[in-house]
């Protein structure tokens, strides 16, 4: 074997042959594709990823002598010379293995001719040889041509299914990449590759049985009336009986209190011990339900394990589990940058994570997203309250899902109270996947779940009339136990501020403006005074709505999407101790000045439910039957103009048709808007040694999940003049570097939290960046 080297580590000395590199990654690789049939093509890829890596340049640049040196082109170059078609998915995760997936359209690829990079590279790089011939000499061979007979990709289809087919042989490459590169930068001077832990196995039987041994206990401890005892019993046989049907895709339409959370736990267990299934993936929209999530999820598999068992078999990946990593230009050269990316590569049973992850992760271009979409073959993929995700998505996210059920052997699992009418975009759908998108419902219509879960009586506002915050005040007091819910945080507080001055004898704040610490102190209040009959007014913005196990006799809800609405009720005589709860259903009078939705797309939903109060009146308004919310989201769909023909107005499905990764991932956003993460002064005596330990250490993982329940997140300023960053005083990411962190942030007055509403930023905005 050559001399040629692909790494060289200038601490210890250690060299590592390009040739035993290329192989062994080719063998990782071709493991990891062999779950969804794409051995030969991954292997191949292995192979070619750092065939640059041989010209004479790139070993000058090992030694220090060169920089600015593209040794991935070549590669690309190999696979499309040698297989033409066959080899443009390889050709991109060869290409996209340092950069980023790019175009997968005719002039992308012809711009890897070699001959036009030396003349008019995009990155202003240096060829490390432009003759691709000159380019092994370790005894490397190439699957023959006739042995890559097809293609994962399907180049000419040009639709979503076709990027993720690119997406999952880029990840097998770009994660075999990554562990076989940090294996040998750990070894040191032992000479011995140091791989990290594998993961634990599902033993999905096994975790079954905890499974239903804590739902006995929670039976056995639960106030609940024996109606809402039944229904719940009623799900989770239905979702057992269910597990038991093939794998695809399948739906969850239960009512809020029913128990859906962990009865589609059950589902997922009993359906991955049926089909011999990898992972358990749970996706949820929200950080506050991921934290309670994640909290039932290790007291129920708590054992056997120790605590770092734990951490291995429950990964929870959202923005405040660890440091974002990066892989940015400024890092292309920097030999071993992929050792210091955090980000997981979900090597885990069961995996928590947000909606913003999942979904922007199946549609990045990035190595550090995508290396762990080959976990998702093999899975059961749940999406808990479904109806939280963006409509404007909807074709090419449920395209790209149906393709994983088609594909991949994954199952996904639709869960919520609310199902949105996603059948109704089947046709839509077909034309990014053959299968289209028809889930089967998991719980038989026979159940009659929503009939029997019916424990309230809705009271909706008369046509035209509005309600001041002082005059809905005046009415919650009046109520001896009130949850009202509004659409904005600065109503929240106003409506806080007048239900104080109204002489309420218990009133209580939550939004997320208040730490998770916080908010859930204050949970834990209204929950005992509740259930010692005692006063509570609670005001709350939708943070209350999903995943918060709370019971009171009367809830106030603001017009808004109607699946807010029965998510609201949904908190209204929860556990059927009365015969009837009351919801009333109230429009805000409206402001000089301001907004009275939190966005474009809230707004369309409101208005949507307020055309259908009109058409249908209060009395056939009846958030209790799943039709009513097939019709109000068809009618969504309608206003949104989803499935729409004229594709010039939608710039995603322009970059999916170009096959551009690069726009693709630019485009599909949850959250168009970034966010930051603010460590604040809650309490005291944790903050202050929180602080200094930032100040003096820099970030770190240790120090992150420490923080976490007391840092609130807000939305990242437009520009730098902005008034938040008025006081701002940077530190490093890590003591010793020079790199800042842009995510992370520290409240330095105590004045700026309120014991009561939370972070009031505008008041004082006096941030330094940690």
């Amino acid at each position: 074997m050559s001399k040629h080297l692909a790494h060289r580590d200038a601490r210890s000395g250690n060299e590592e042959t390009l040739g035993e590199h290329l192989k062994l990654v080719a063998e990782r690789a071709k493991e990891y594709a062999s779950a969804f049939g794409a051995s030969e093509e991954a292997y191949l890829a292995g192979l070619l990823h750092d065939l640059g890596k041989y010209g004479e340049l790139f070993q000058q640049r090992l030694k220090g002598k060169a920089k600015g040196v593209d040794h991935w082109s070549a590669g690309a170059w190999m696979a499309l010379q040698n297989y033409r078609r066959m080899g443009i998915a390889t050709a991109l995760a060869v290409q996209g293995h340092h950069i980023g997936l790019q175009a997968g359209n005719k002039d992308s690829l012809d711009k890897l001719n070699p001959h036009r990079l030396l003349t008019d590279h995009p990155l202003k790089l240096k060829l490390s040889e432009a003759d691709i011939n000159q380019l092994t000499d370790d005894g490397l061979t190439w699957p023959a041509q006739e042995k890559l007979i097809s293609s994962l990709y399907e180049w000419e289809a040009r639709n979503a299914s076709s990027m993720l087919d690119a997406r999952m042989l880029f990840s097998a490459l770009v994660d075999a990449d990554f562990i076989e590169t940090e294996a040998w930068f750990q070894m040191g001077e032992t000479g011995e590759r140091r791989y990290r832990e594998l993961g634990l196995p599902l033993e999905p039987a096994k975790a079954l049985n905890q499974l239903h041994s804590h739902l006995k206990k929670l039976a056995q401890d639960s106030d609940s009336s024996v109606a809402v005892h039944y229904m719940r019993q009623s799900l989770l046989e239905a979702c057992m009986e269910t597990a038991e049907m093939p794998c695809g895709l399948f739906t969850l339409t239960a009512p809020t209190g029913s128990g859906k959370t962990l009865a589609m736990l059950a589902f997922a267990l009993s359906h991955a011990a049926k089909h011999n299934l990898r992972r358990v993936v749970v996706v949820i929209p929200y950080l506050t339900i991921i934290e309670q999530t994640a909290q039932v999820y290790r007291k129920i598999f708590q054992s056997p394990f120790s605590p770092s068992e734990l951490d291995r078999y429950i990964l929870e990946h959202h923005s405040l589990s660890g440091i974002r990593a990066k892989d940015d230009k400024a890092r292309i050269e920097d030999e071993d940058y992929r050792q210091r990316l955090l980000t997981e590569n979900w090597d885990a049973p069961i995996i928590i994570t947000t909606n913003v992850q999942f979904l922007e992760s199946l549609f990045s271009n990035r190595p550090s997203a995508c290396r762990k979409l080959h976990r998702l073959a093999g899975s059961v993929i749940l999406f808990d309250e479904v109806q939280t995700m963006p409509v404007s998505l909807a074709i090419p996210t449920l395209a790209t899902l149906s393709r994983l059920t088609e594909h991949y052997r994954s199952t996904i699992v639709f869960a919520t109270a609310t199902q949105p009418a996603f059948s109704h975009l089947h046709e839509f759908v077909r034309q990014h996947c053959a299968s289209g998108w028809q889930p089967r419902e998991i719980v038989p219509t026979t159940t009659n779940l929503f009939a029997r879960s019916r424990r309230n009586q809705v009271t909706w506002p008369e046509a035209d009339k509005t309600i001041s915050w002082t005059e809905l005040a005046d009415r919650l007091v009046r109520n001896k136990q009130v949850l009202c819910v509004v659409n904005l945080k600065r109503q929240a507080k106003a409506l806080y501020d007048s239900l104080e001055q109204s002489g309420a004898e218990s009133a209580f704040h939550l939004s997320t403006n208040m730490c998770p610490a916080h908010r859930q102190a204050v949970l834990e209040k209204v929950r005992l005074l509740l259930a010692e009959g005692k006063a509570c007014h609670l005001i709350s913005t939708q943070c209350v709505e999903a995943g918060v196990d709370i019971d009171f006799p009367v809830v106030y809800r603001a017009l808004g999407p109607l699946d807010a609405i029965a998510q609201a009720a949904g908190r209204c005589n929860r556990n059927g101790h009365l015969m009837s709860g009351e919801v009333y259903v109230f429009k805000p009078e409206p402001e000089d000045k301001g907004r009275l939705y939190p966005d474009g797309a809230y707004e369309q939903a409101a208005s949507v439910a307020s055309i259908l109060l009109n058409e249908l009146g209060p009395r056939g308004l009846d958030i209790n039957d799943p039709e009513t919310f097939q019709r109000y989201y068809r009618q969504l769909y309608l206003i949104r103009g989803i499935g729409a023909e004229d594709k010039n107005k939608e710039p995603l499905l322009n970059a999916i048709a170009r096959q551009d990764f690069l726009e693709v991932a630019q485009n599909y956003r949850l959250i168009v808007q970034d966010t930051i993460n603010v460590l604040v002064p809650y309490d005291q005596e944790i903050f202050a040694p929180l602080r200094d330990e930032a100040l003096n250490n820099g970030l770190s993982r240790q120090w992150i999940r420490k923080v976490r329940p007391y840092t609130v997140s807000l939305f990242r300023p437009r520009s730098l003049t902005d008034s938040l960053y008025l006081s701002l005083e940077p530190i490093l990411l890590k003591s010793g570097e020079a790199e800042k962190s842009d995510e992370w942030y520290i409240c330095r007055k105590e004045e700026d939290y309120d014991p009561n509403t939370g972070l009031n930023p505008s008041l004082s905005p006096n941030l330094i960046i940690a």
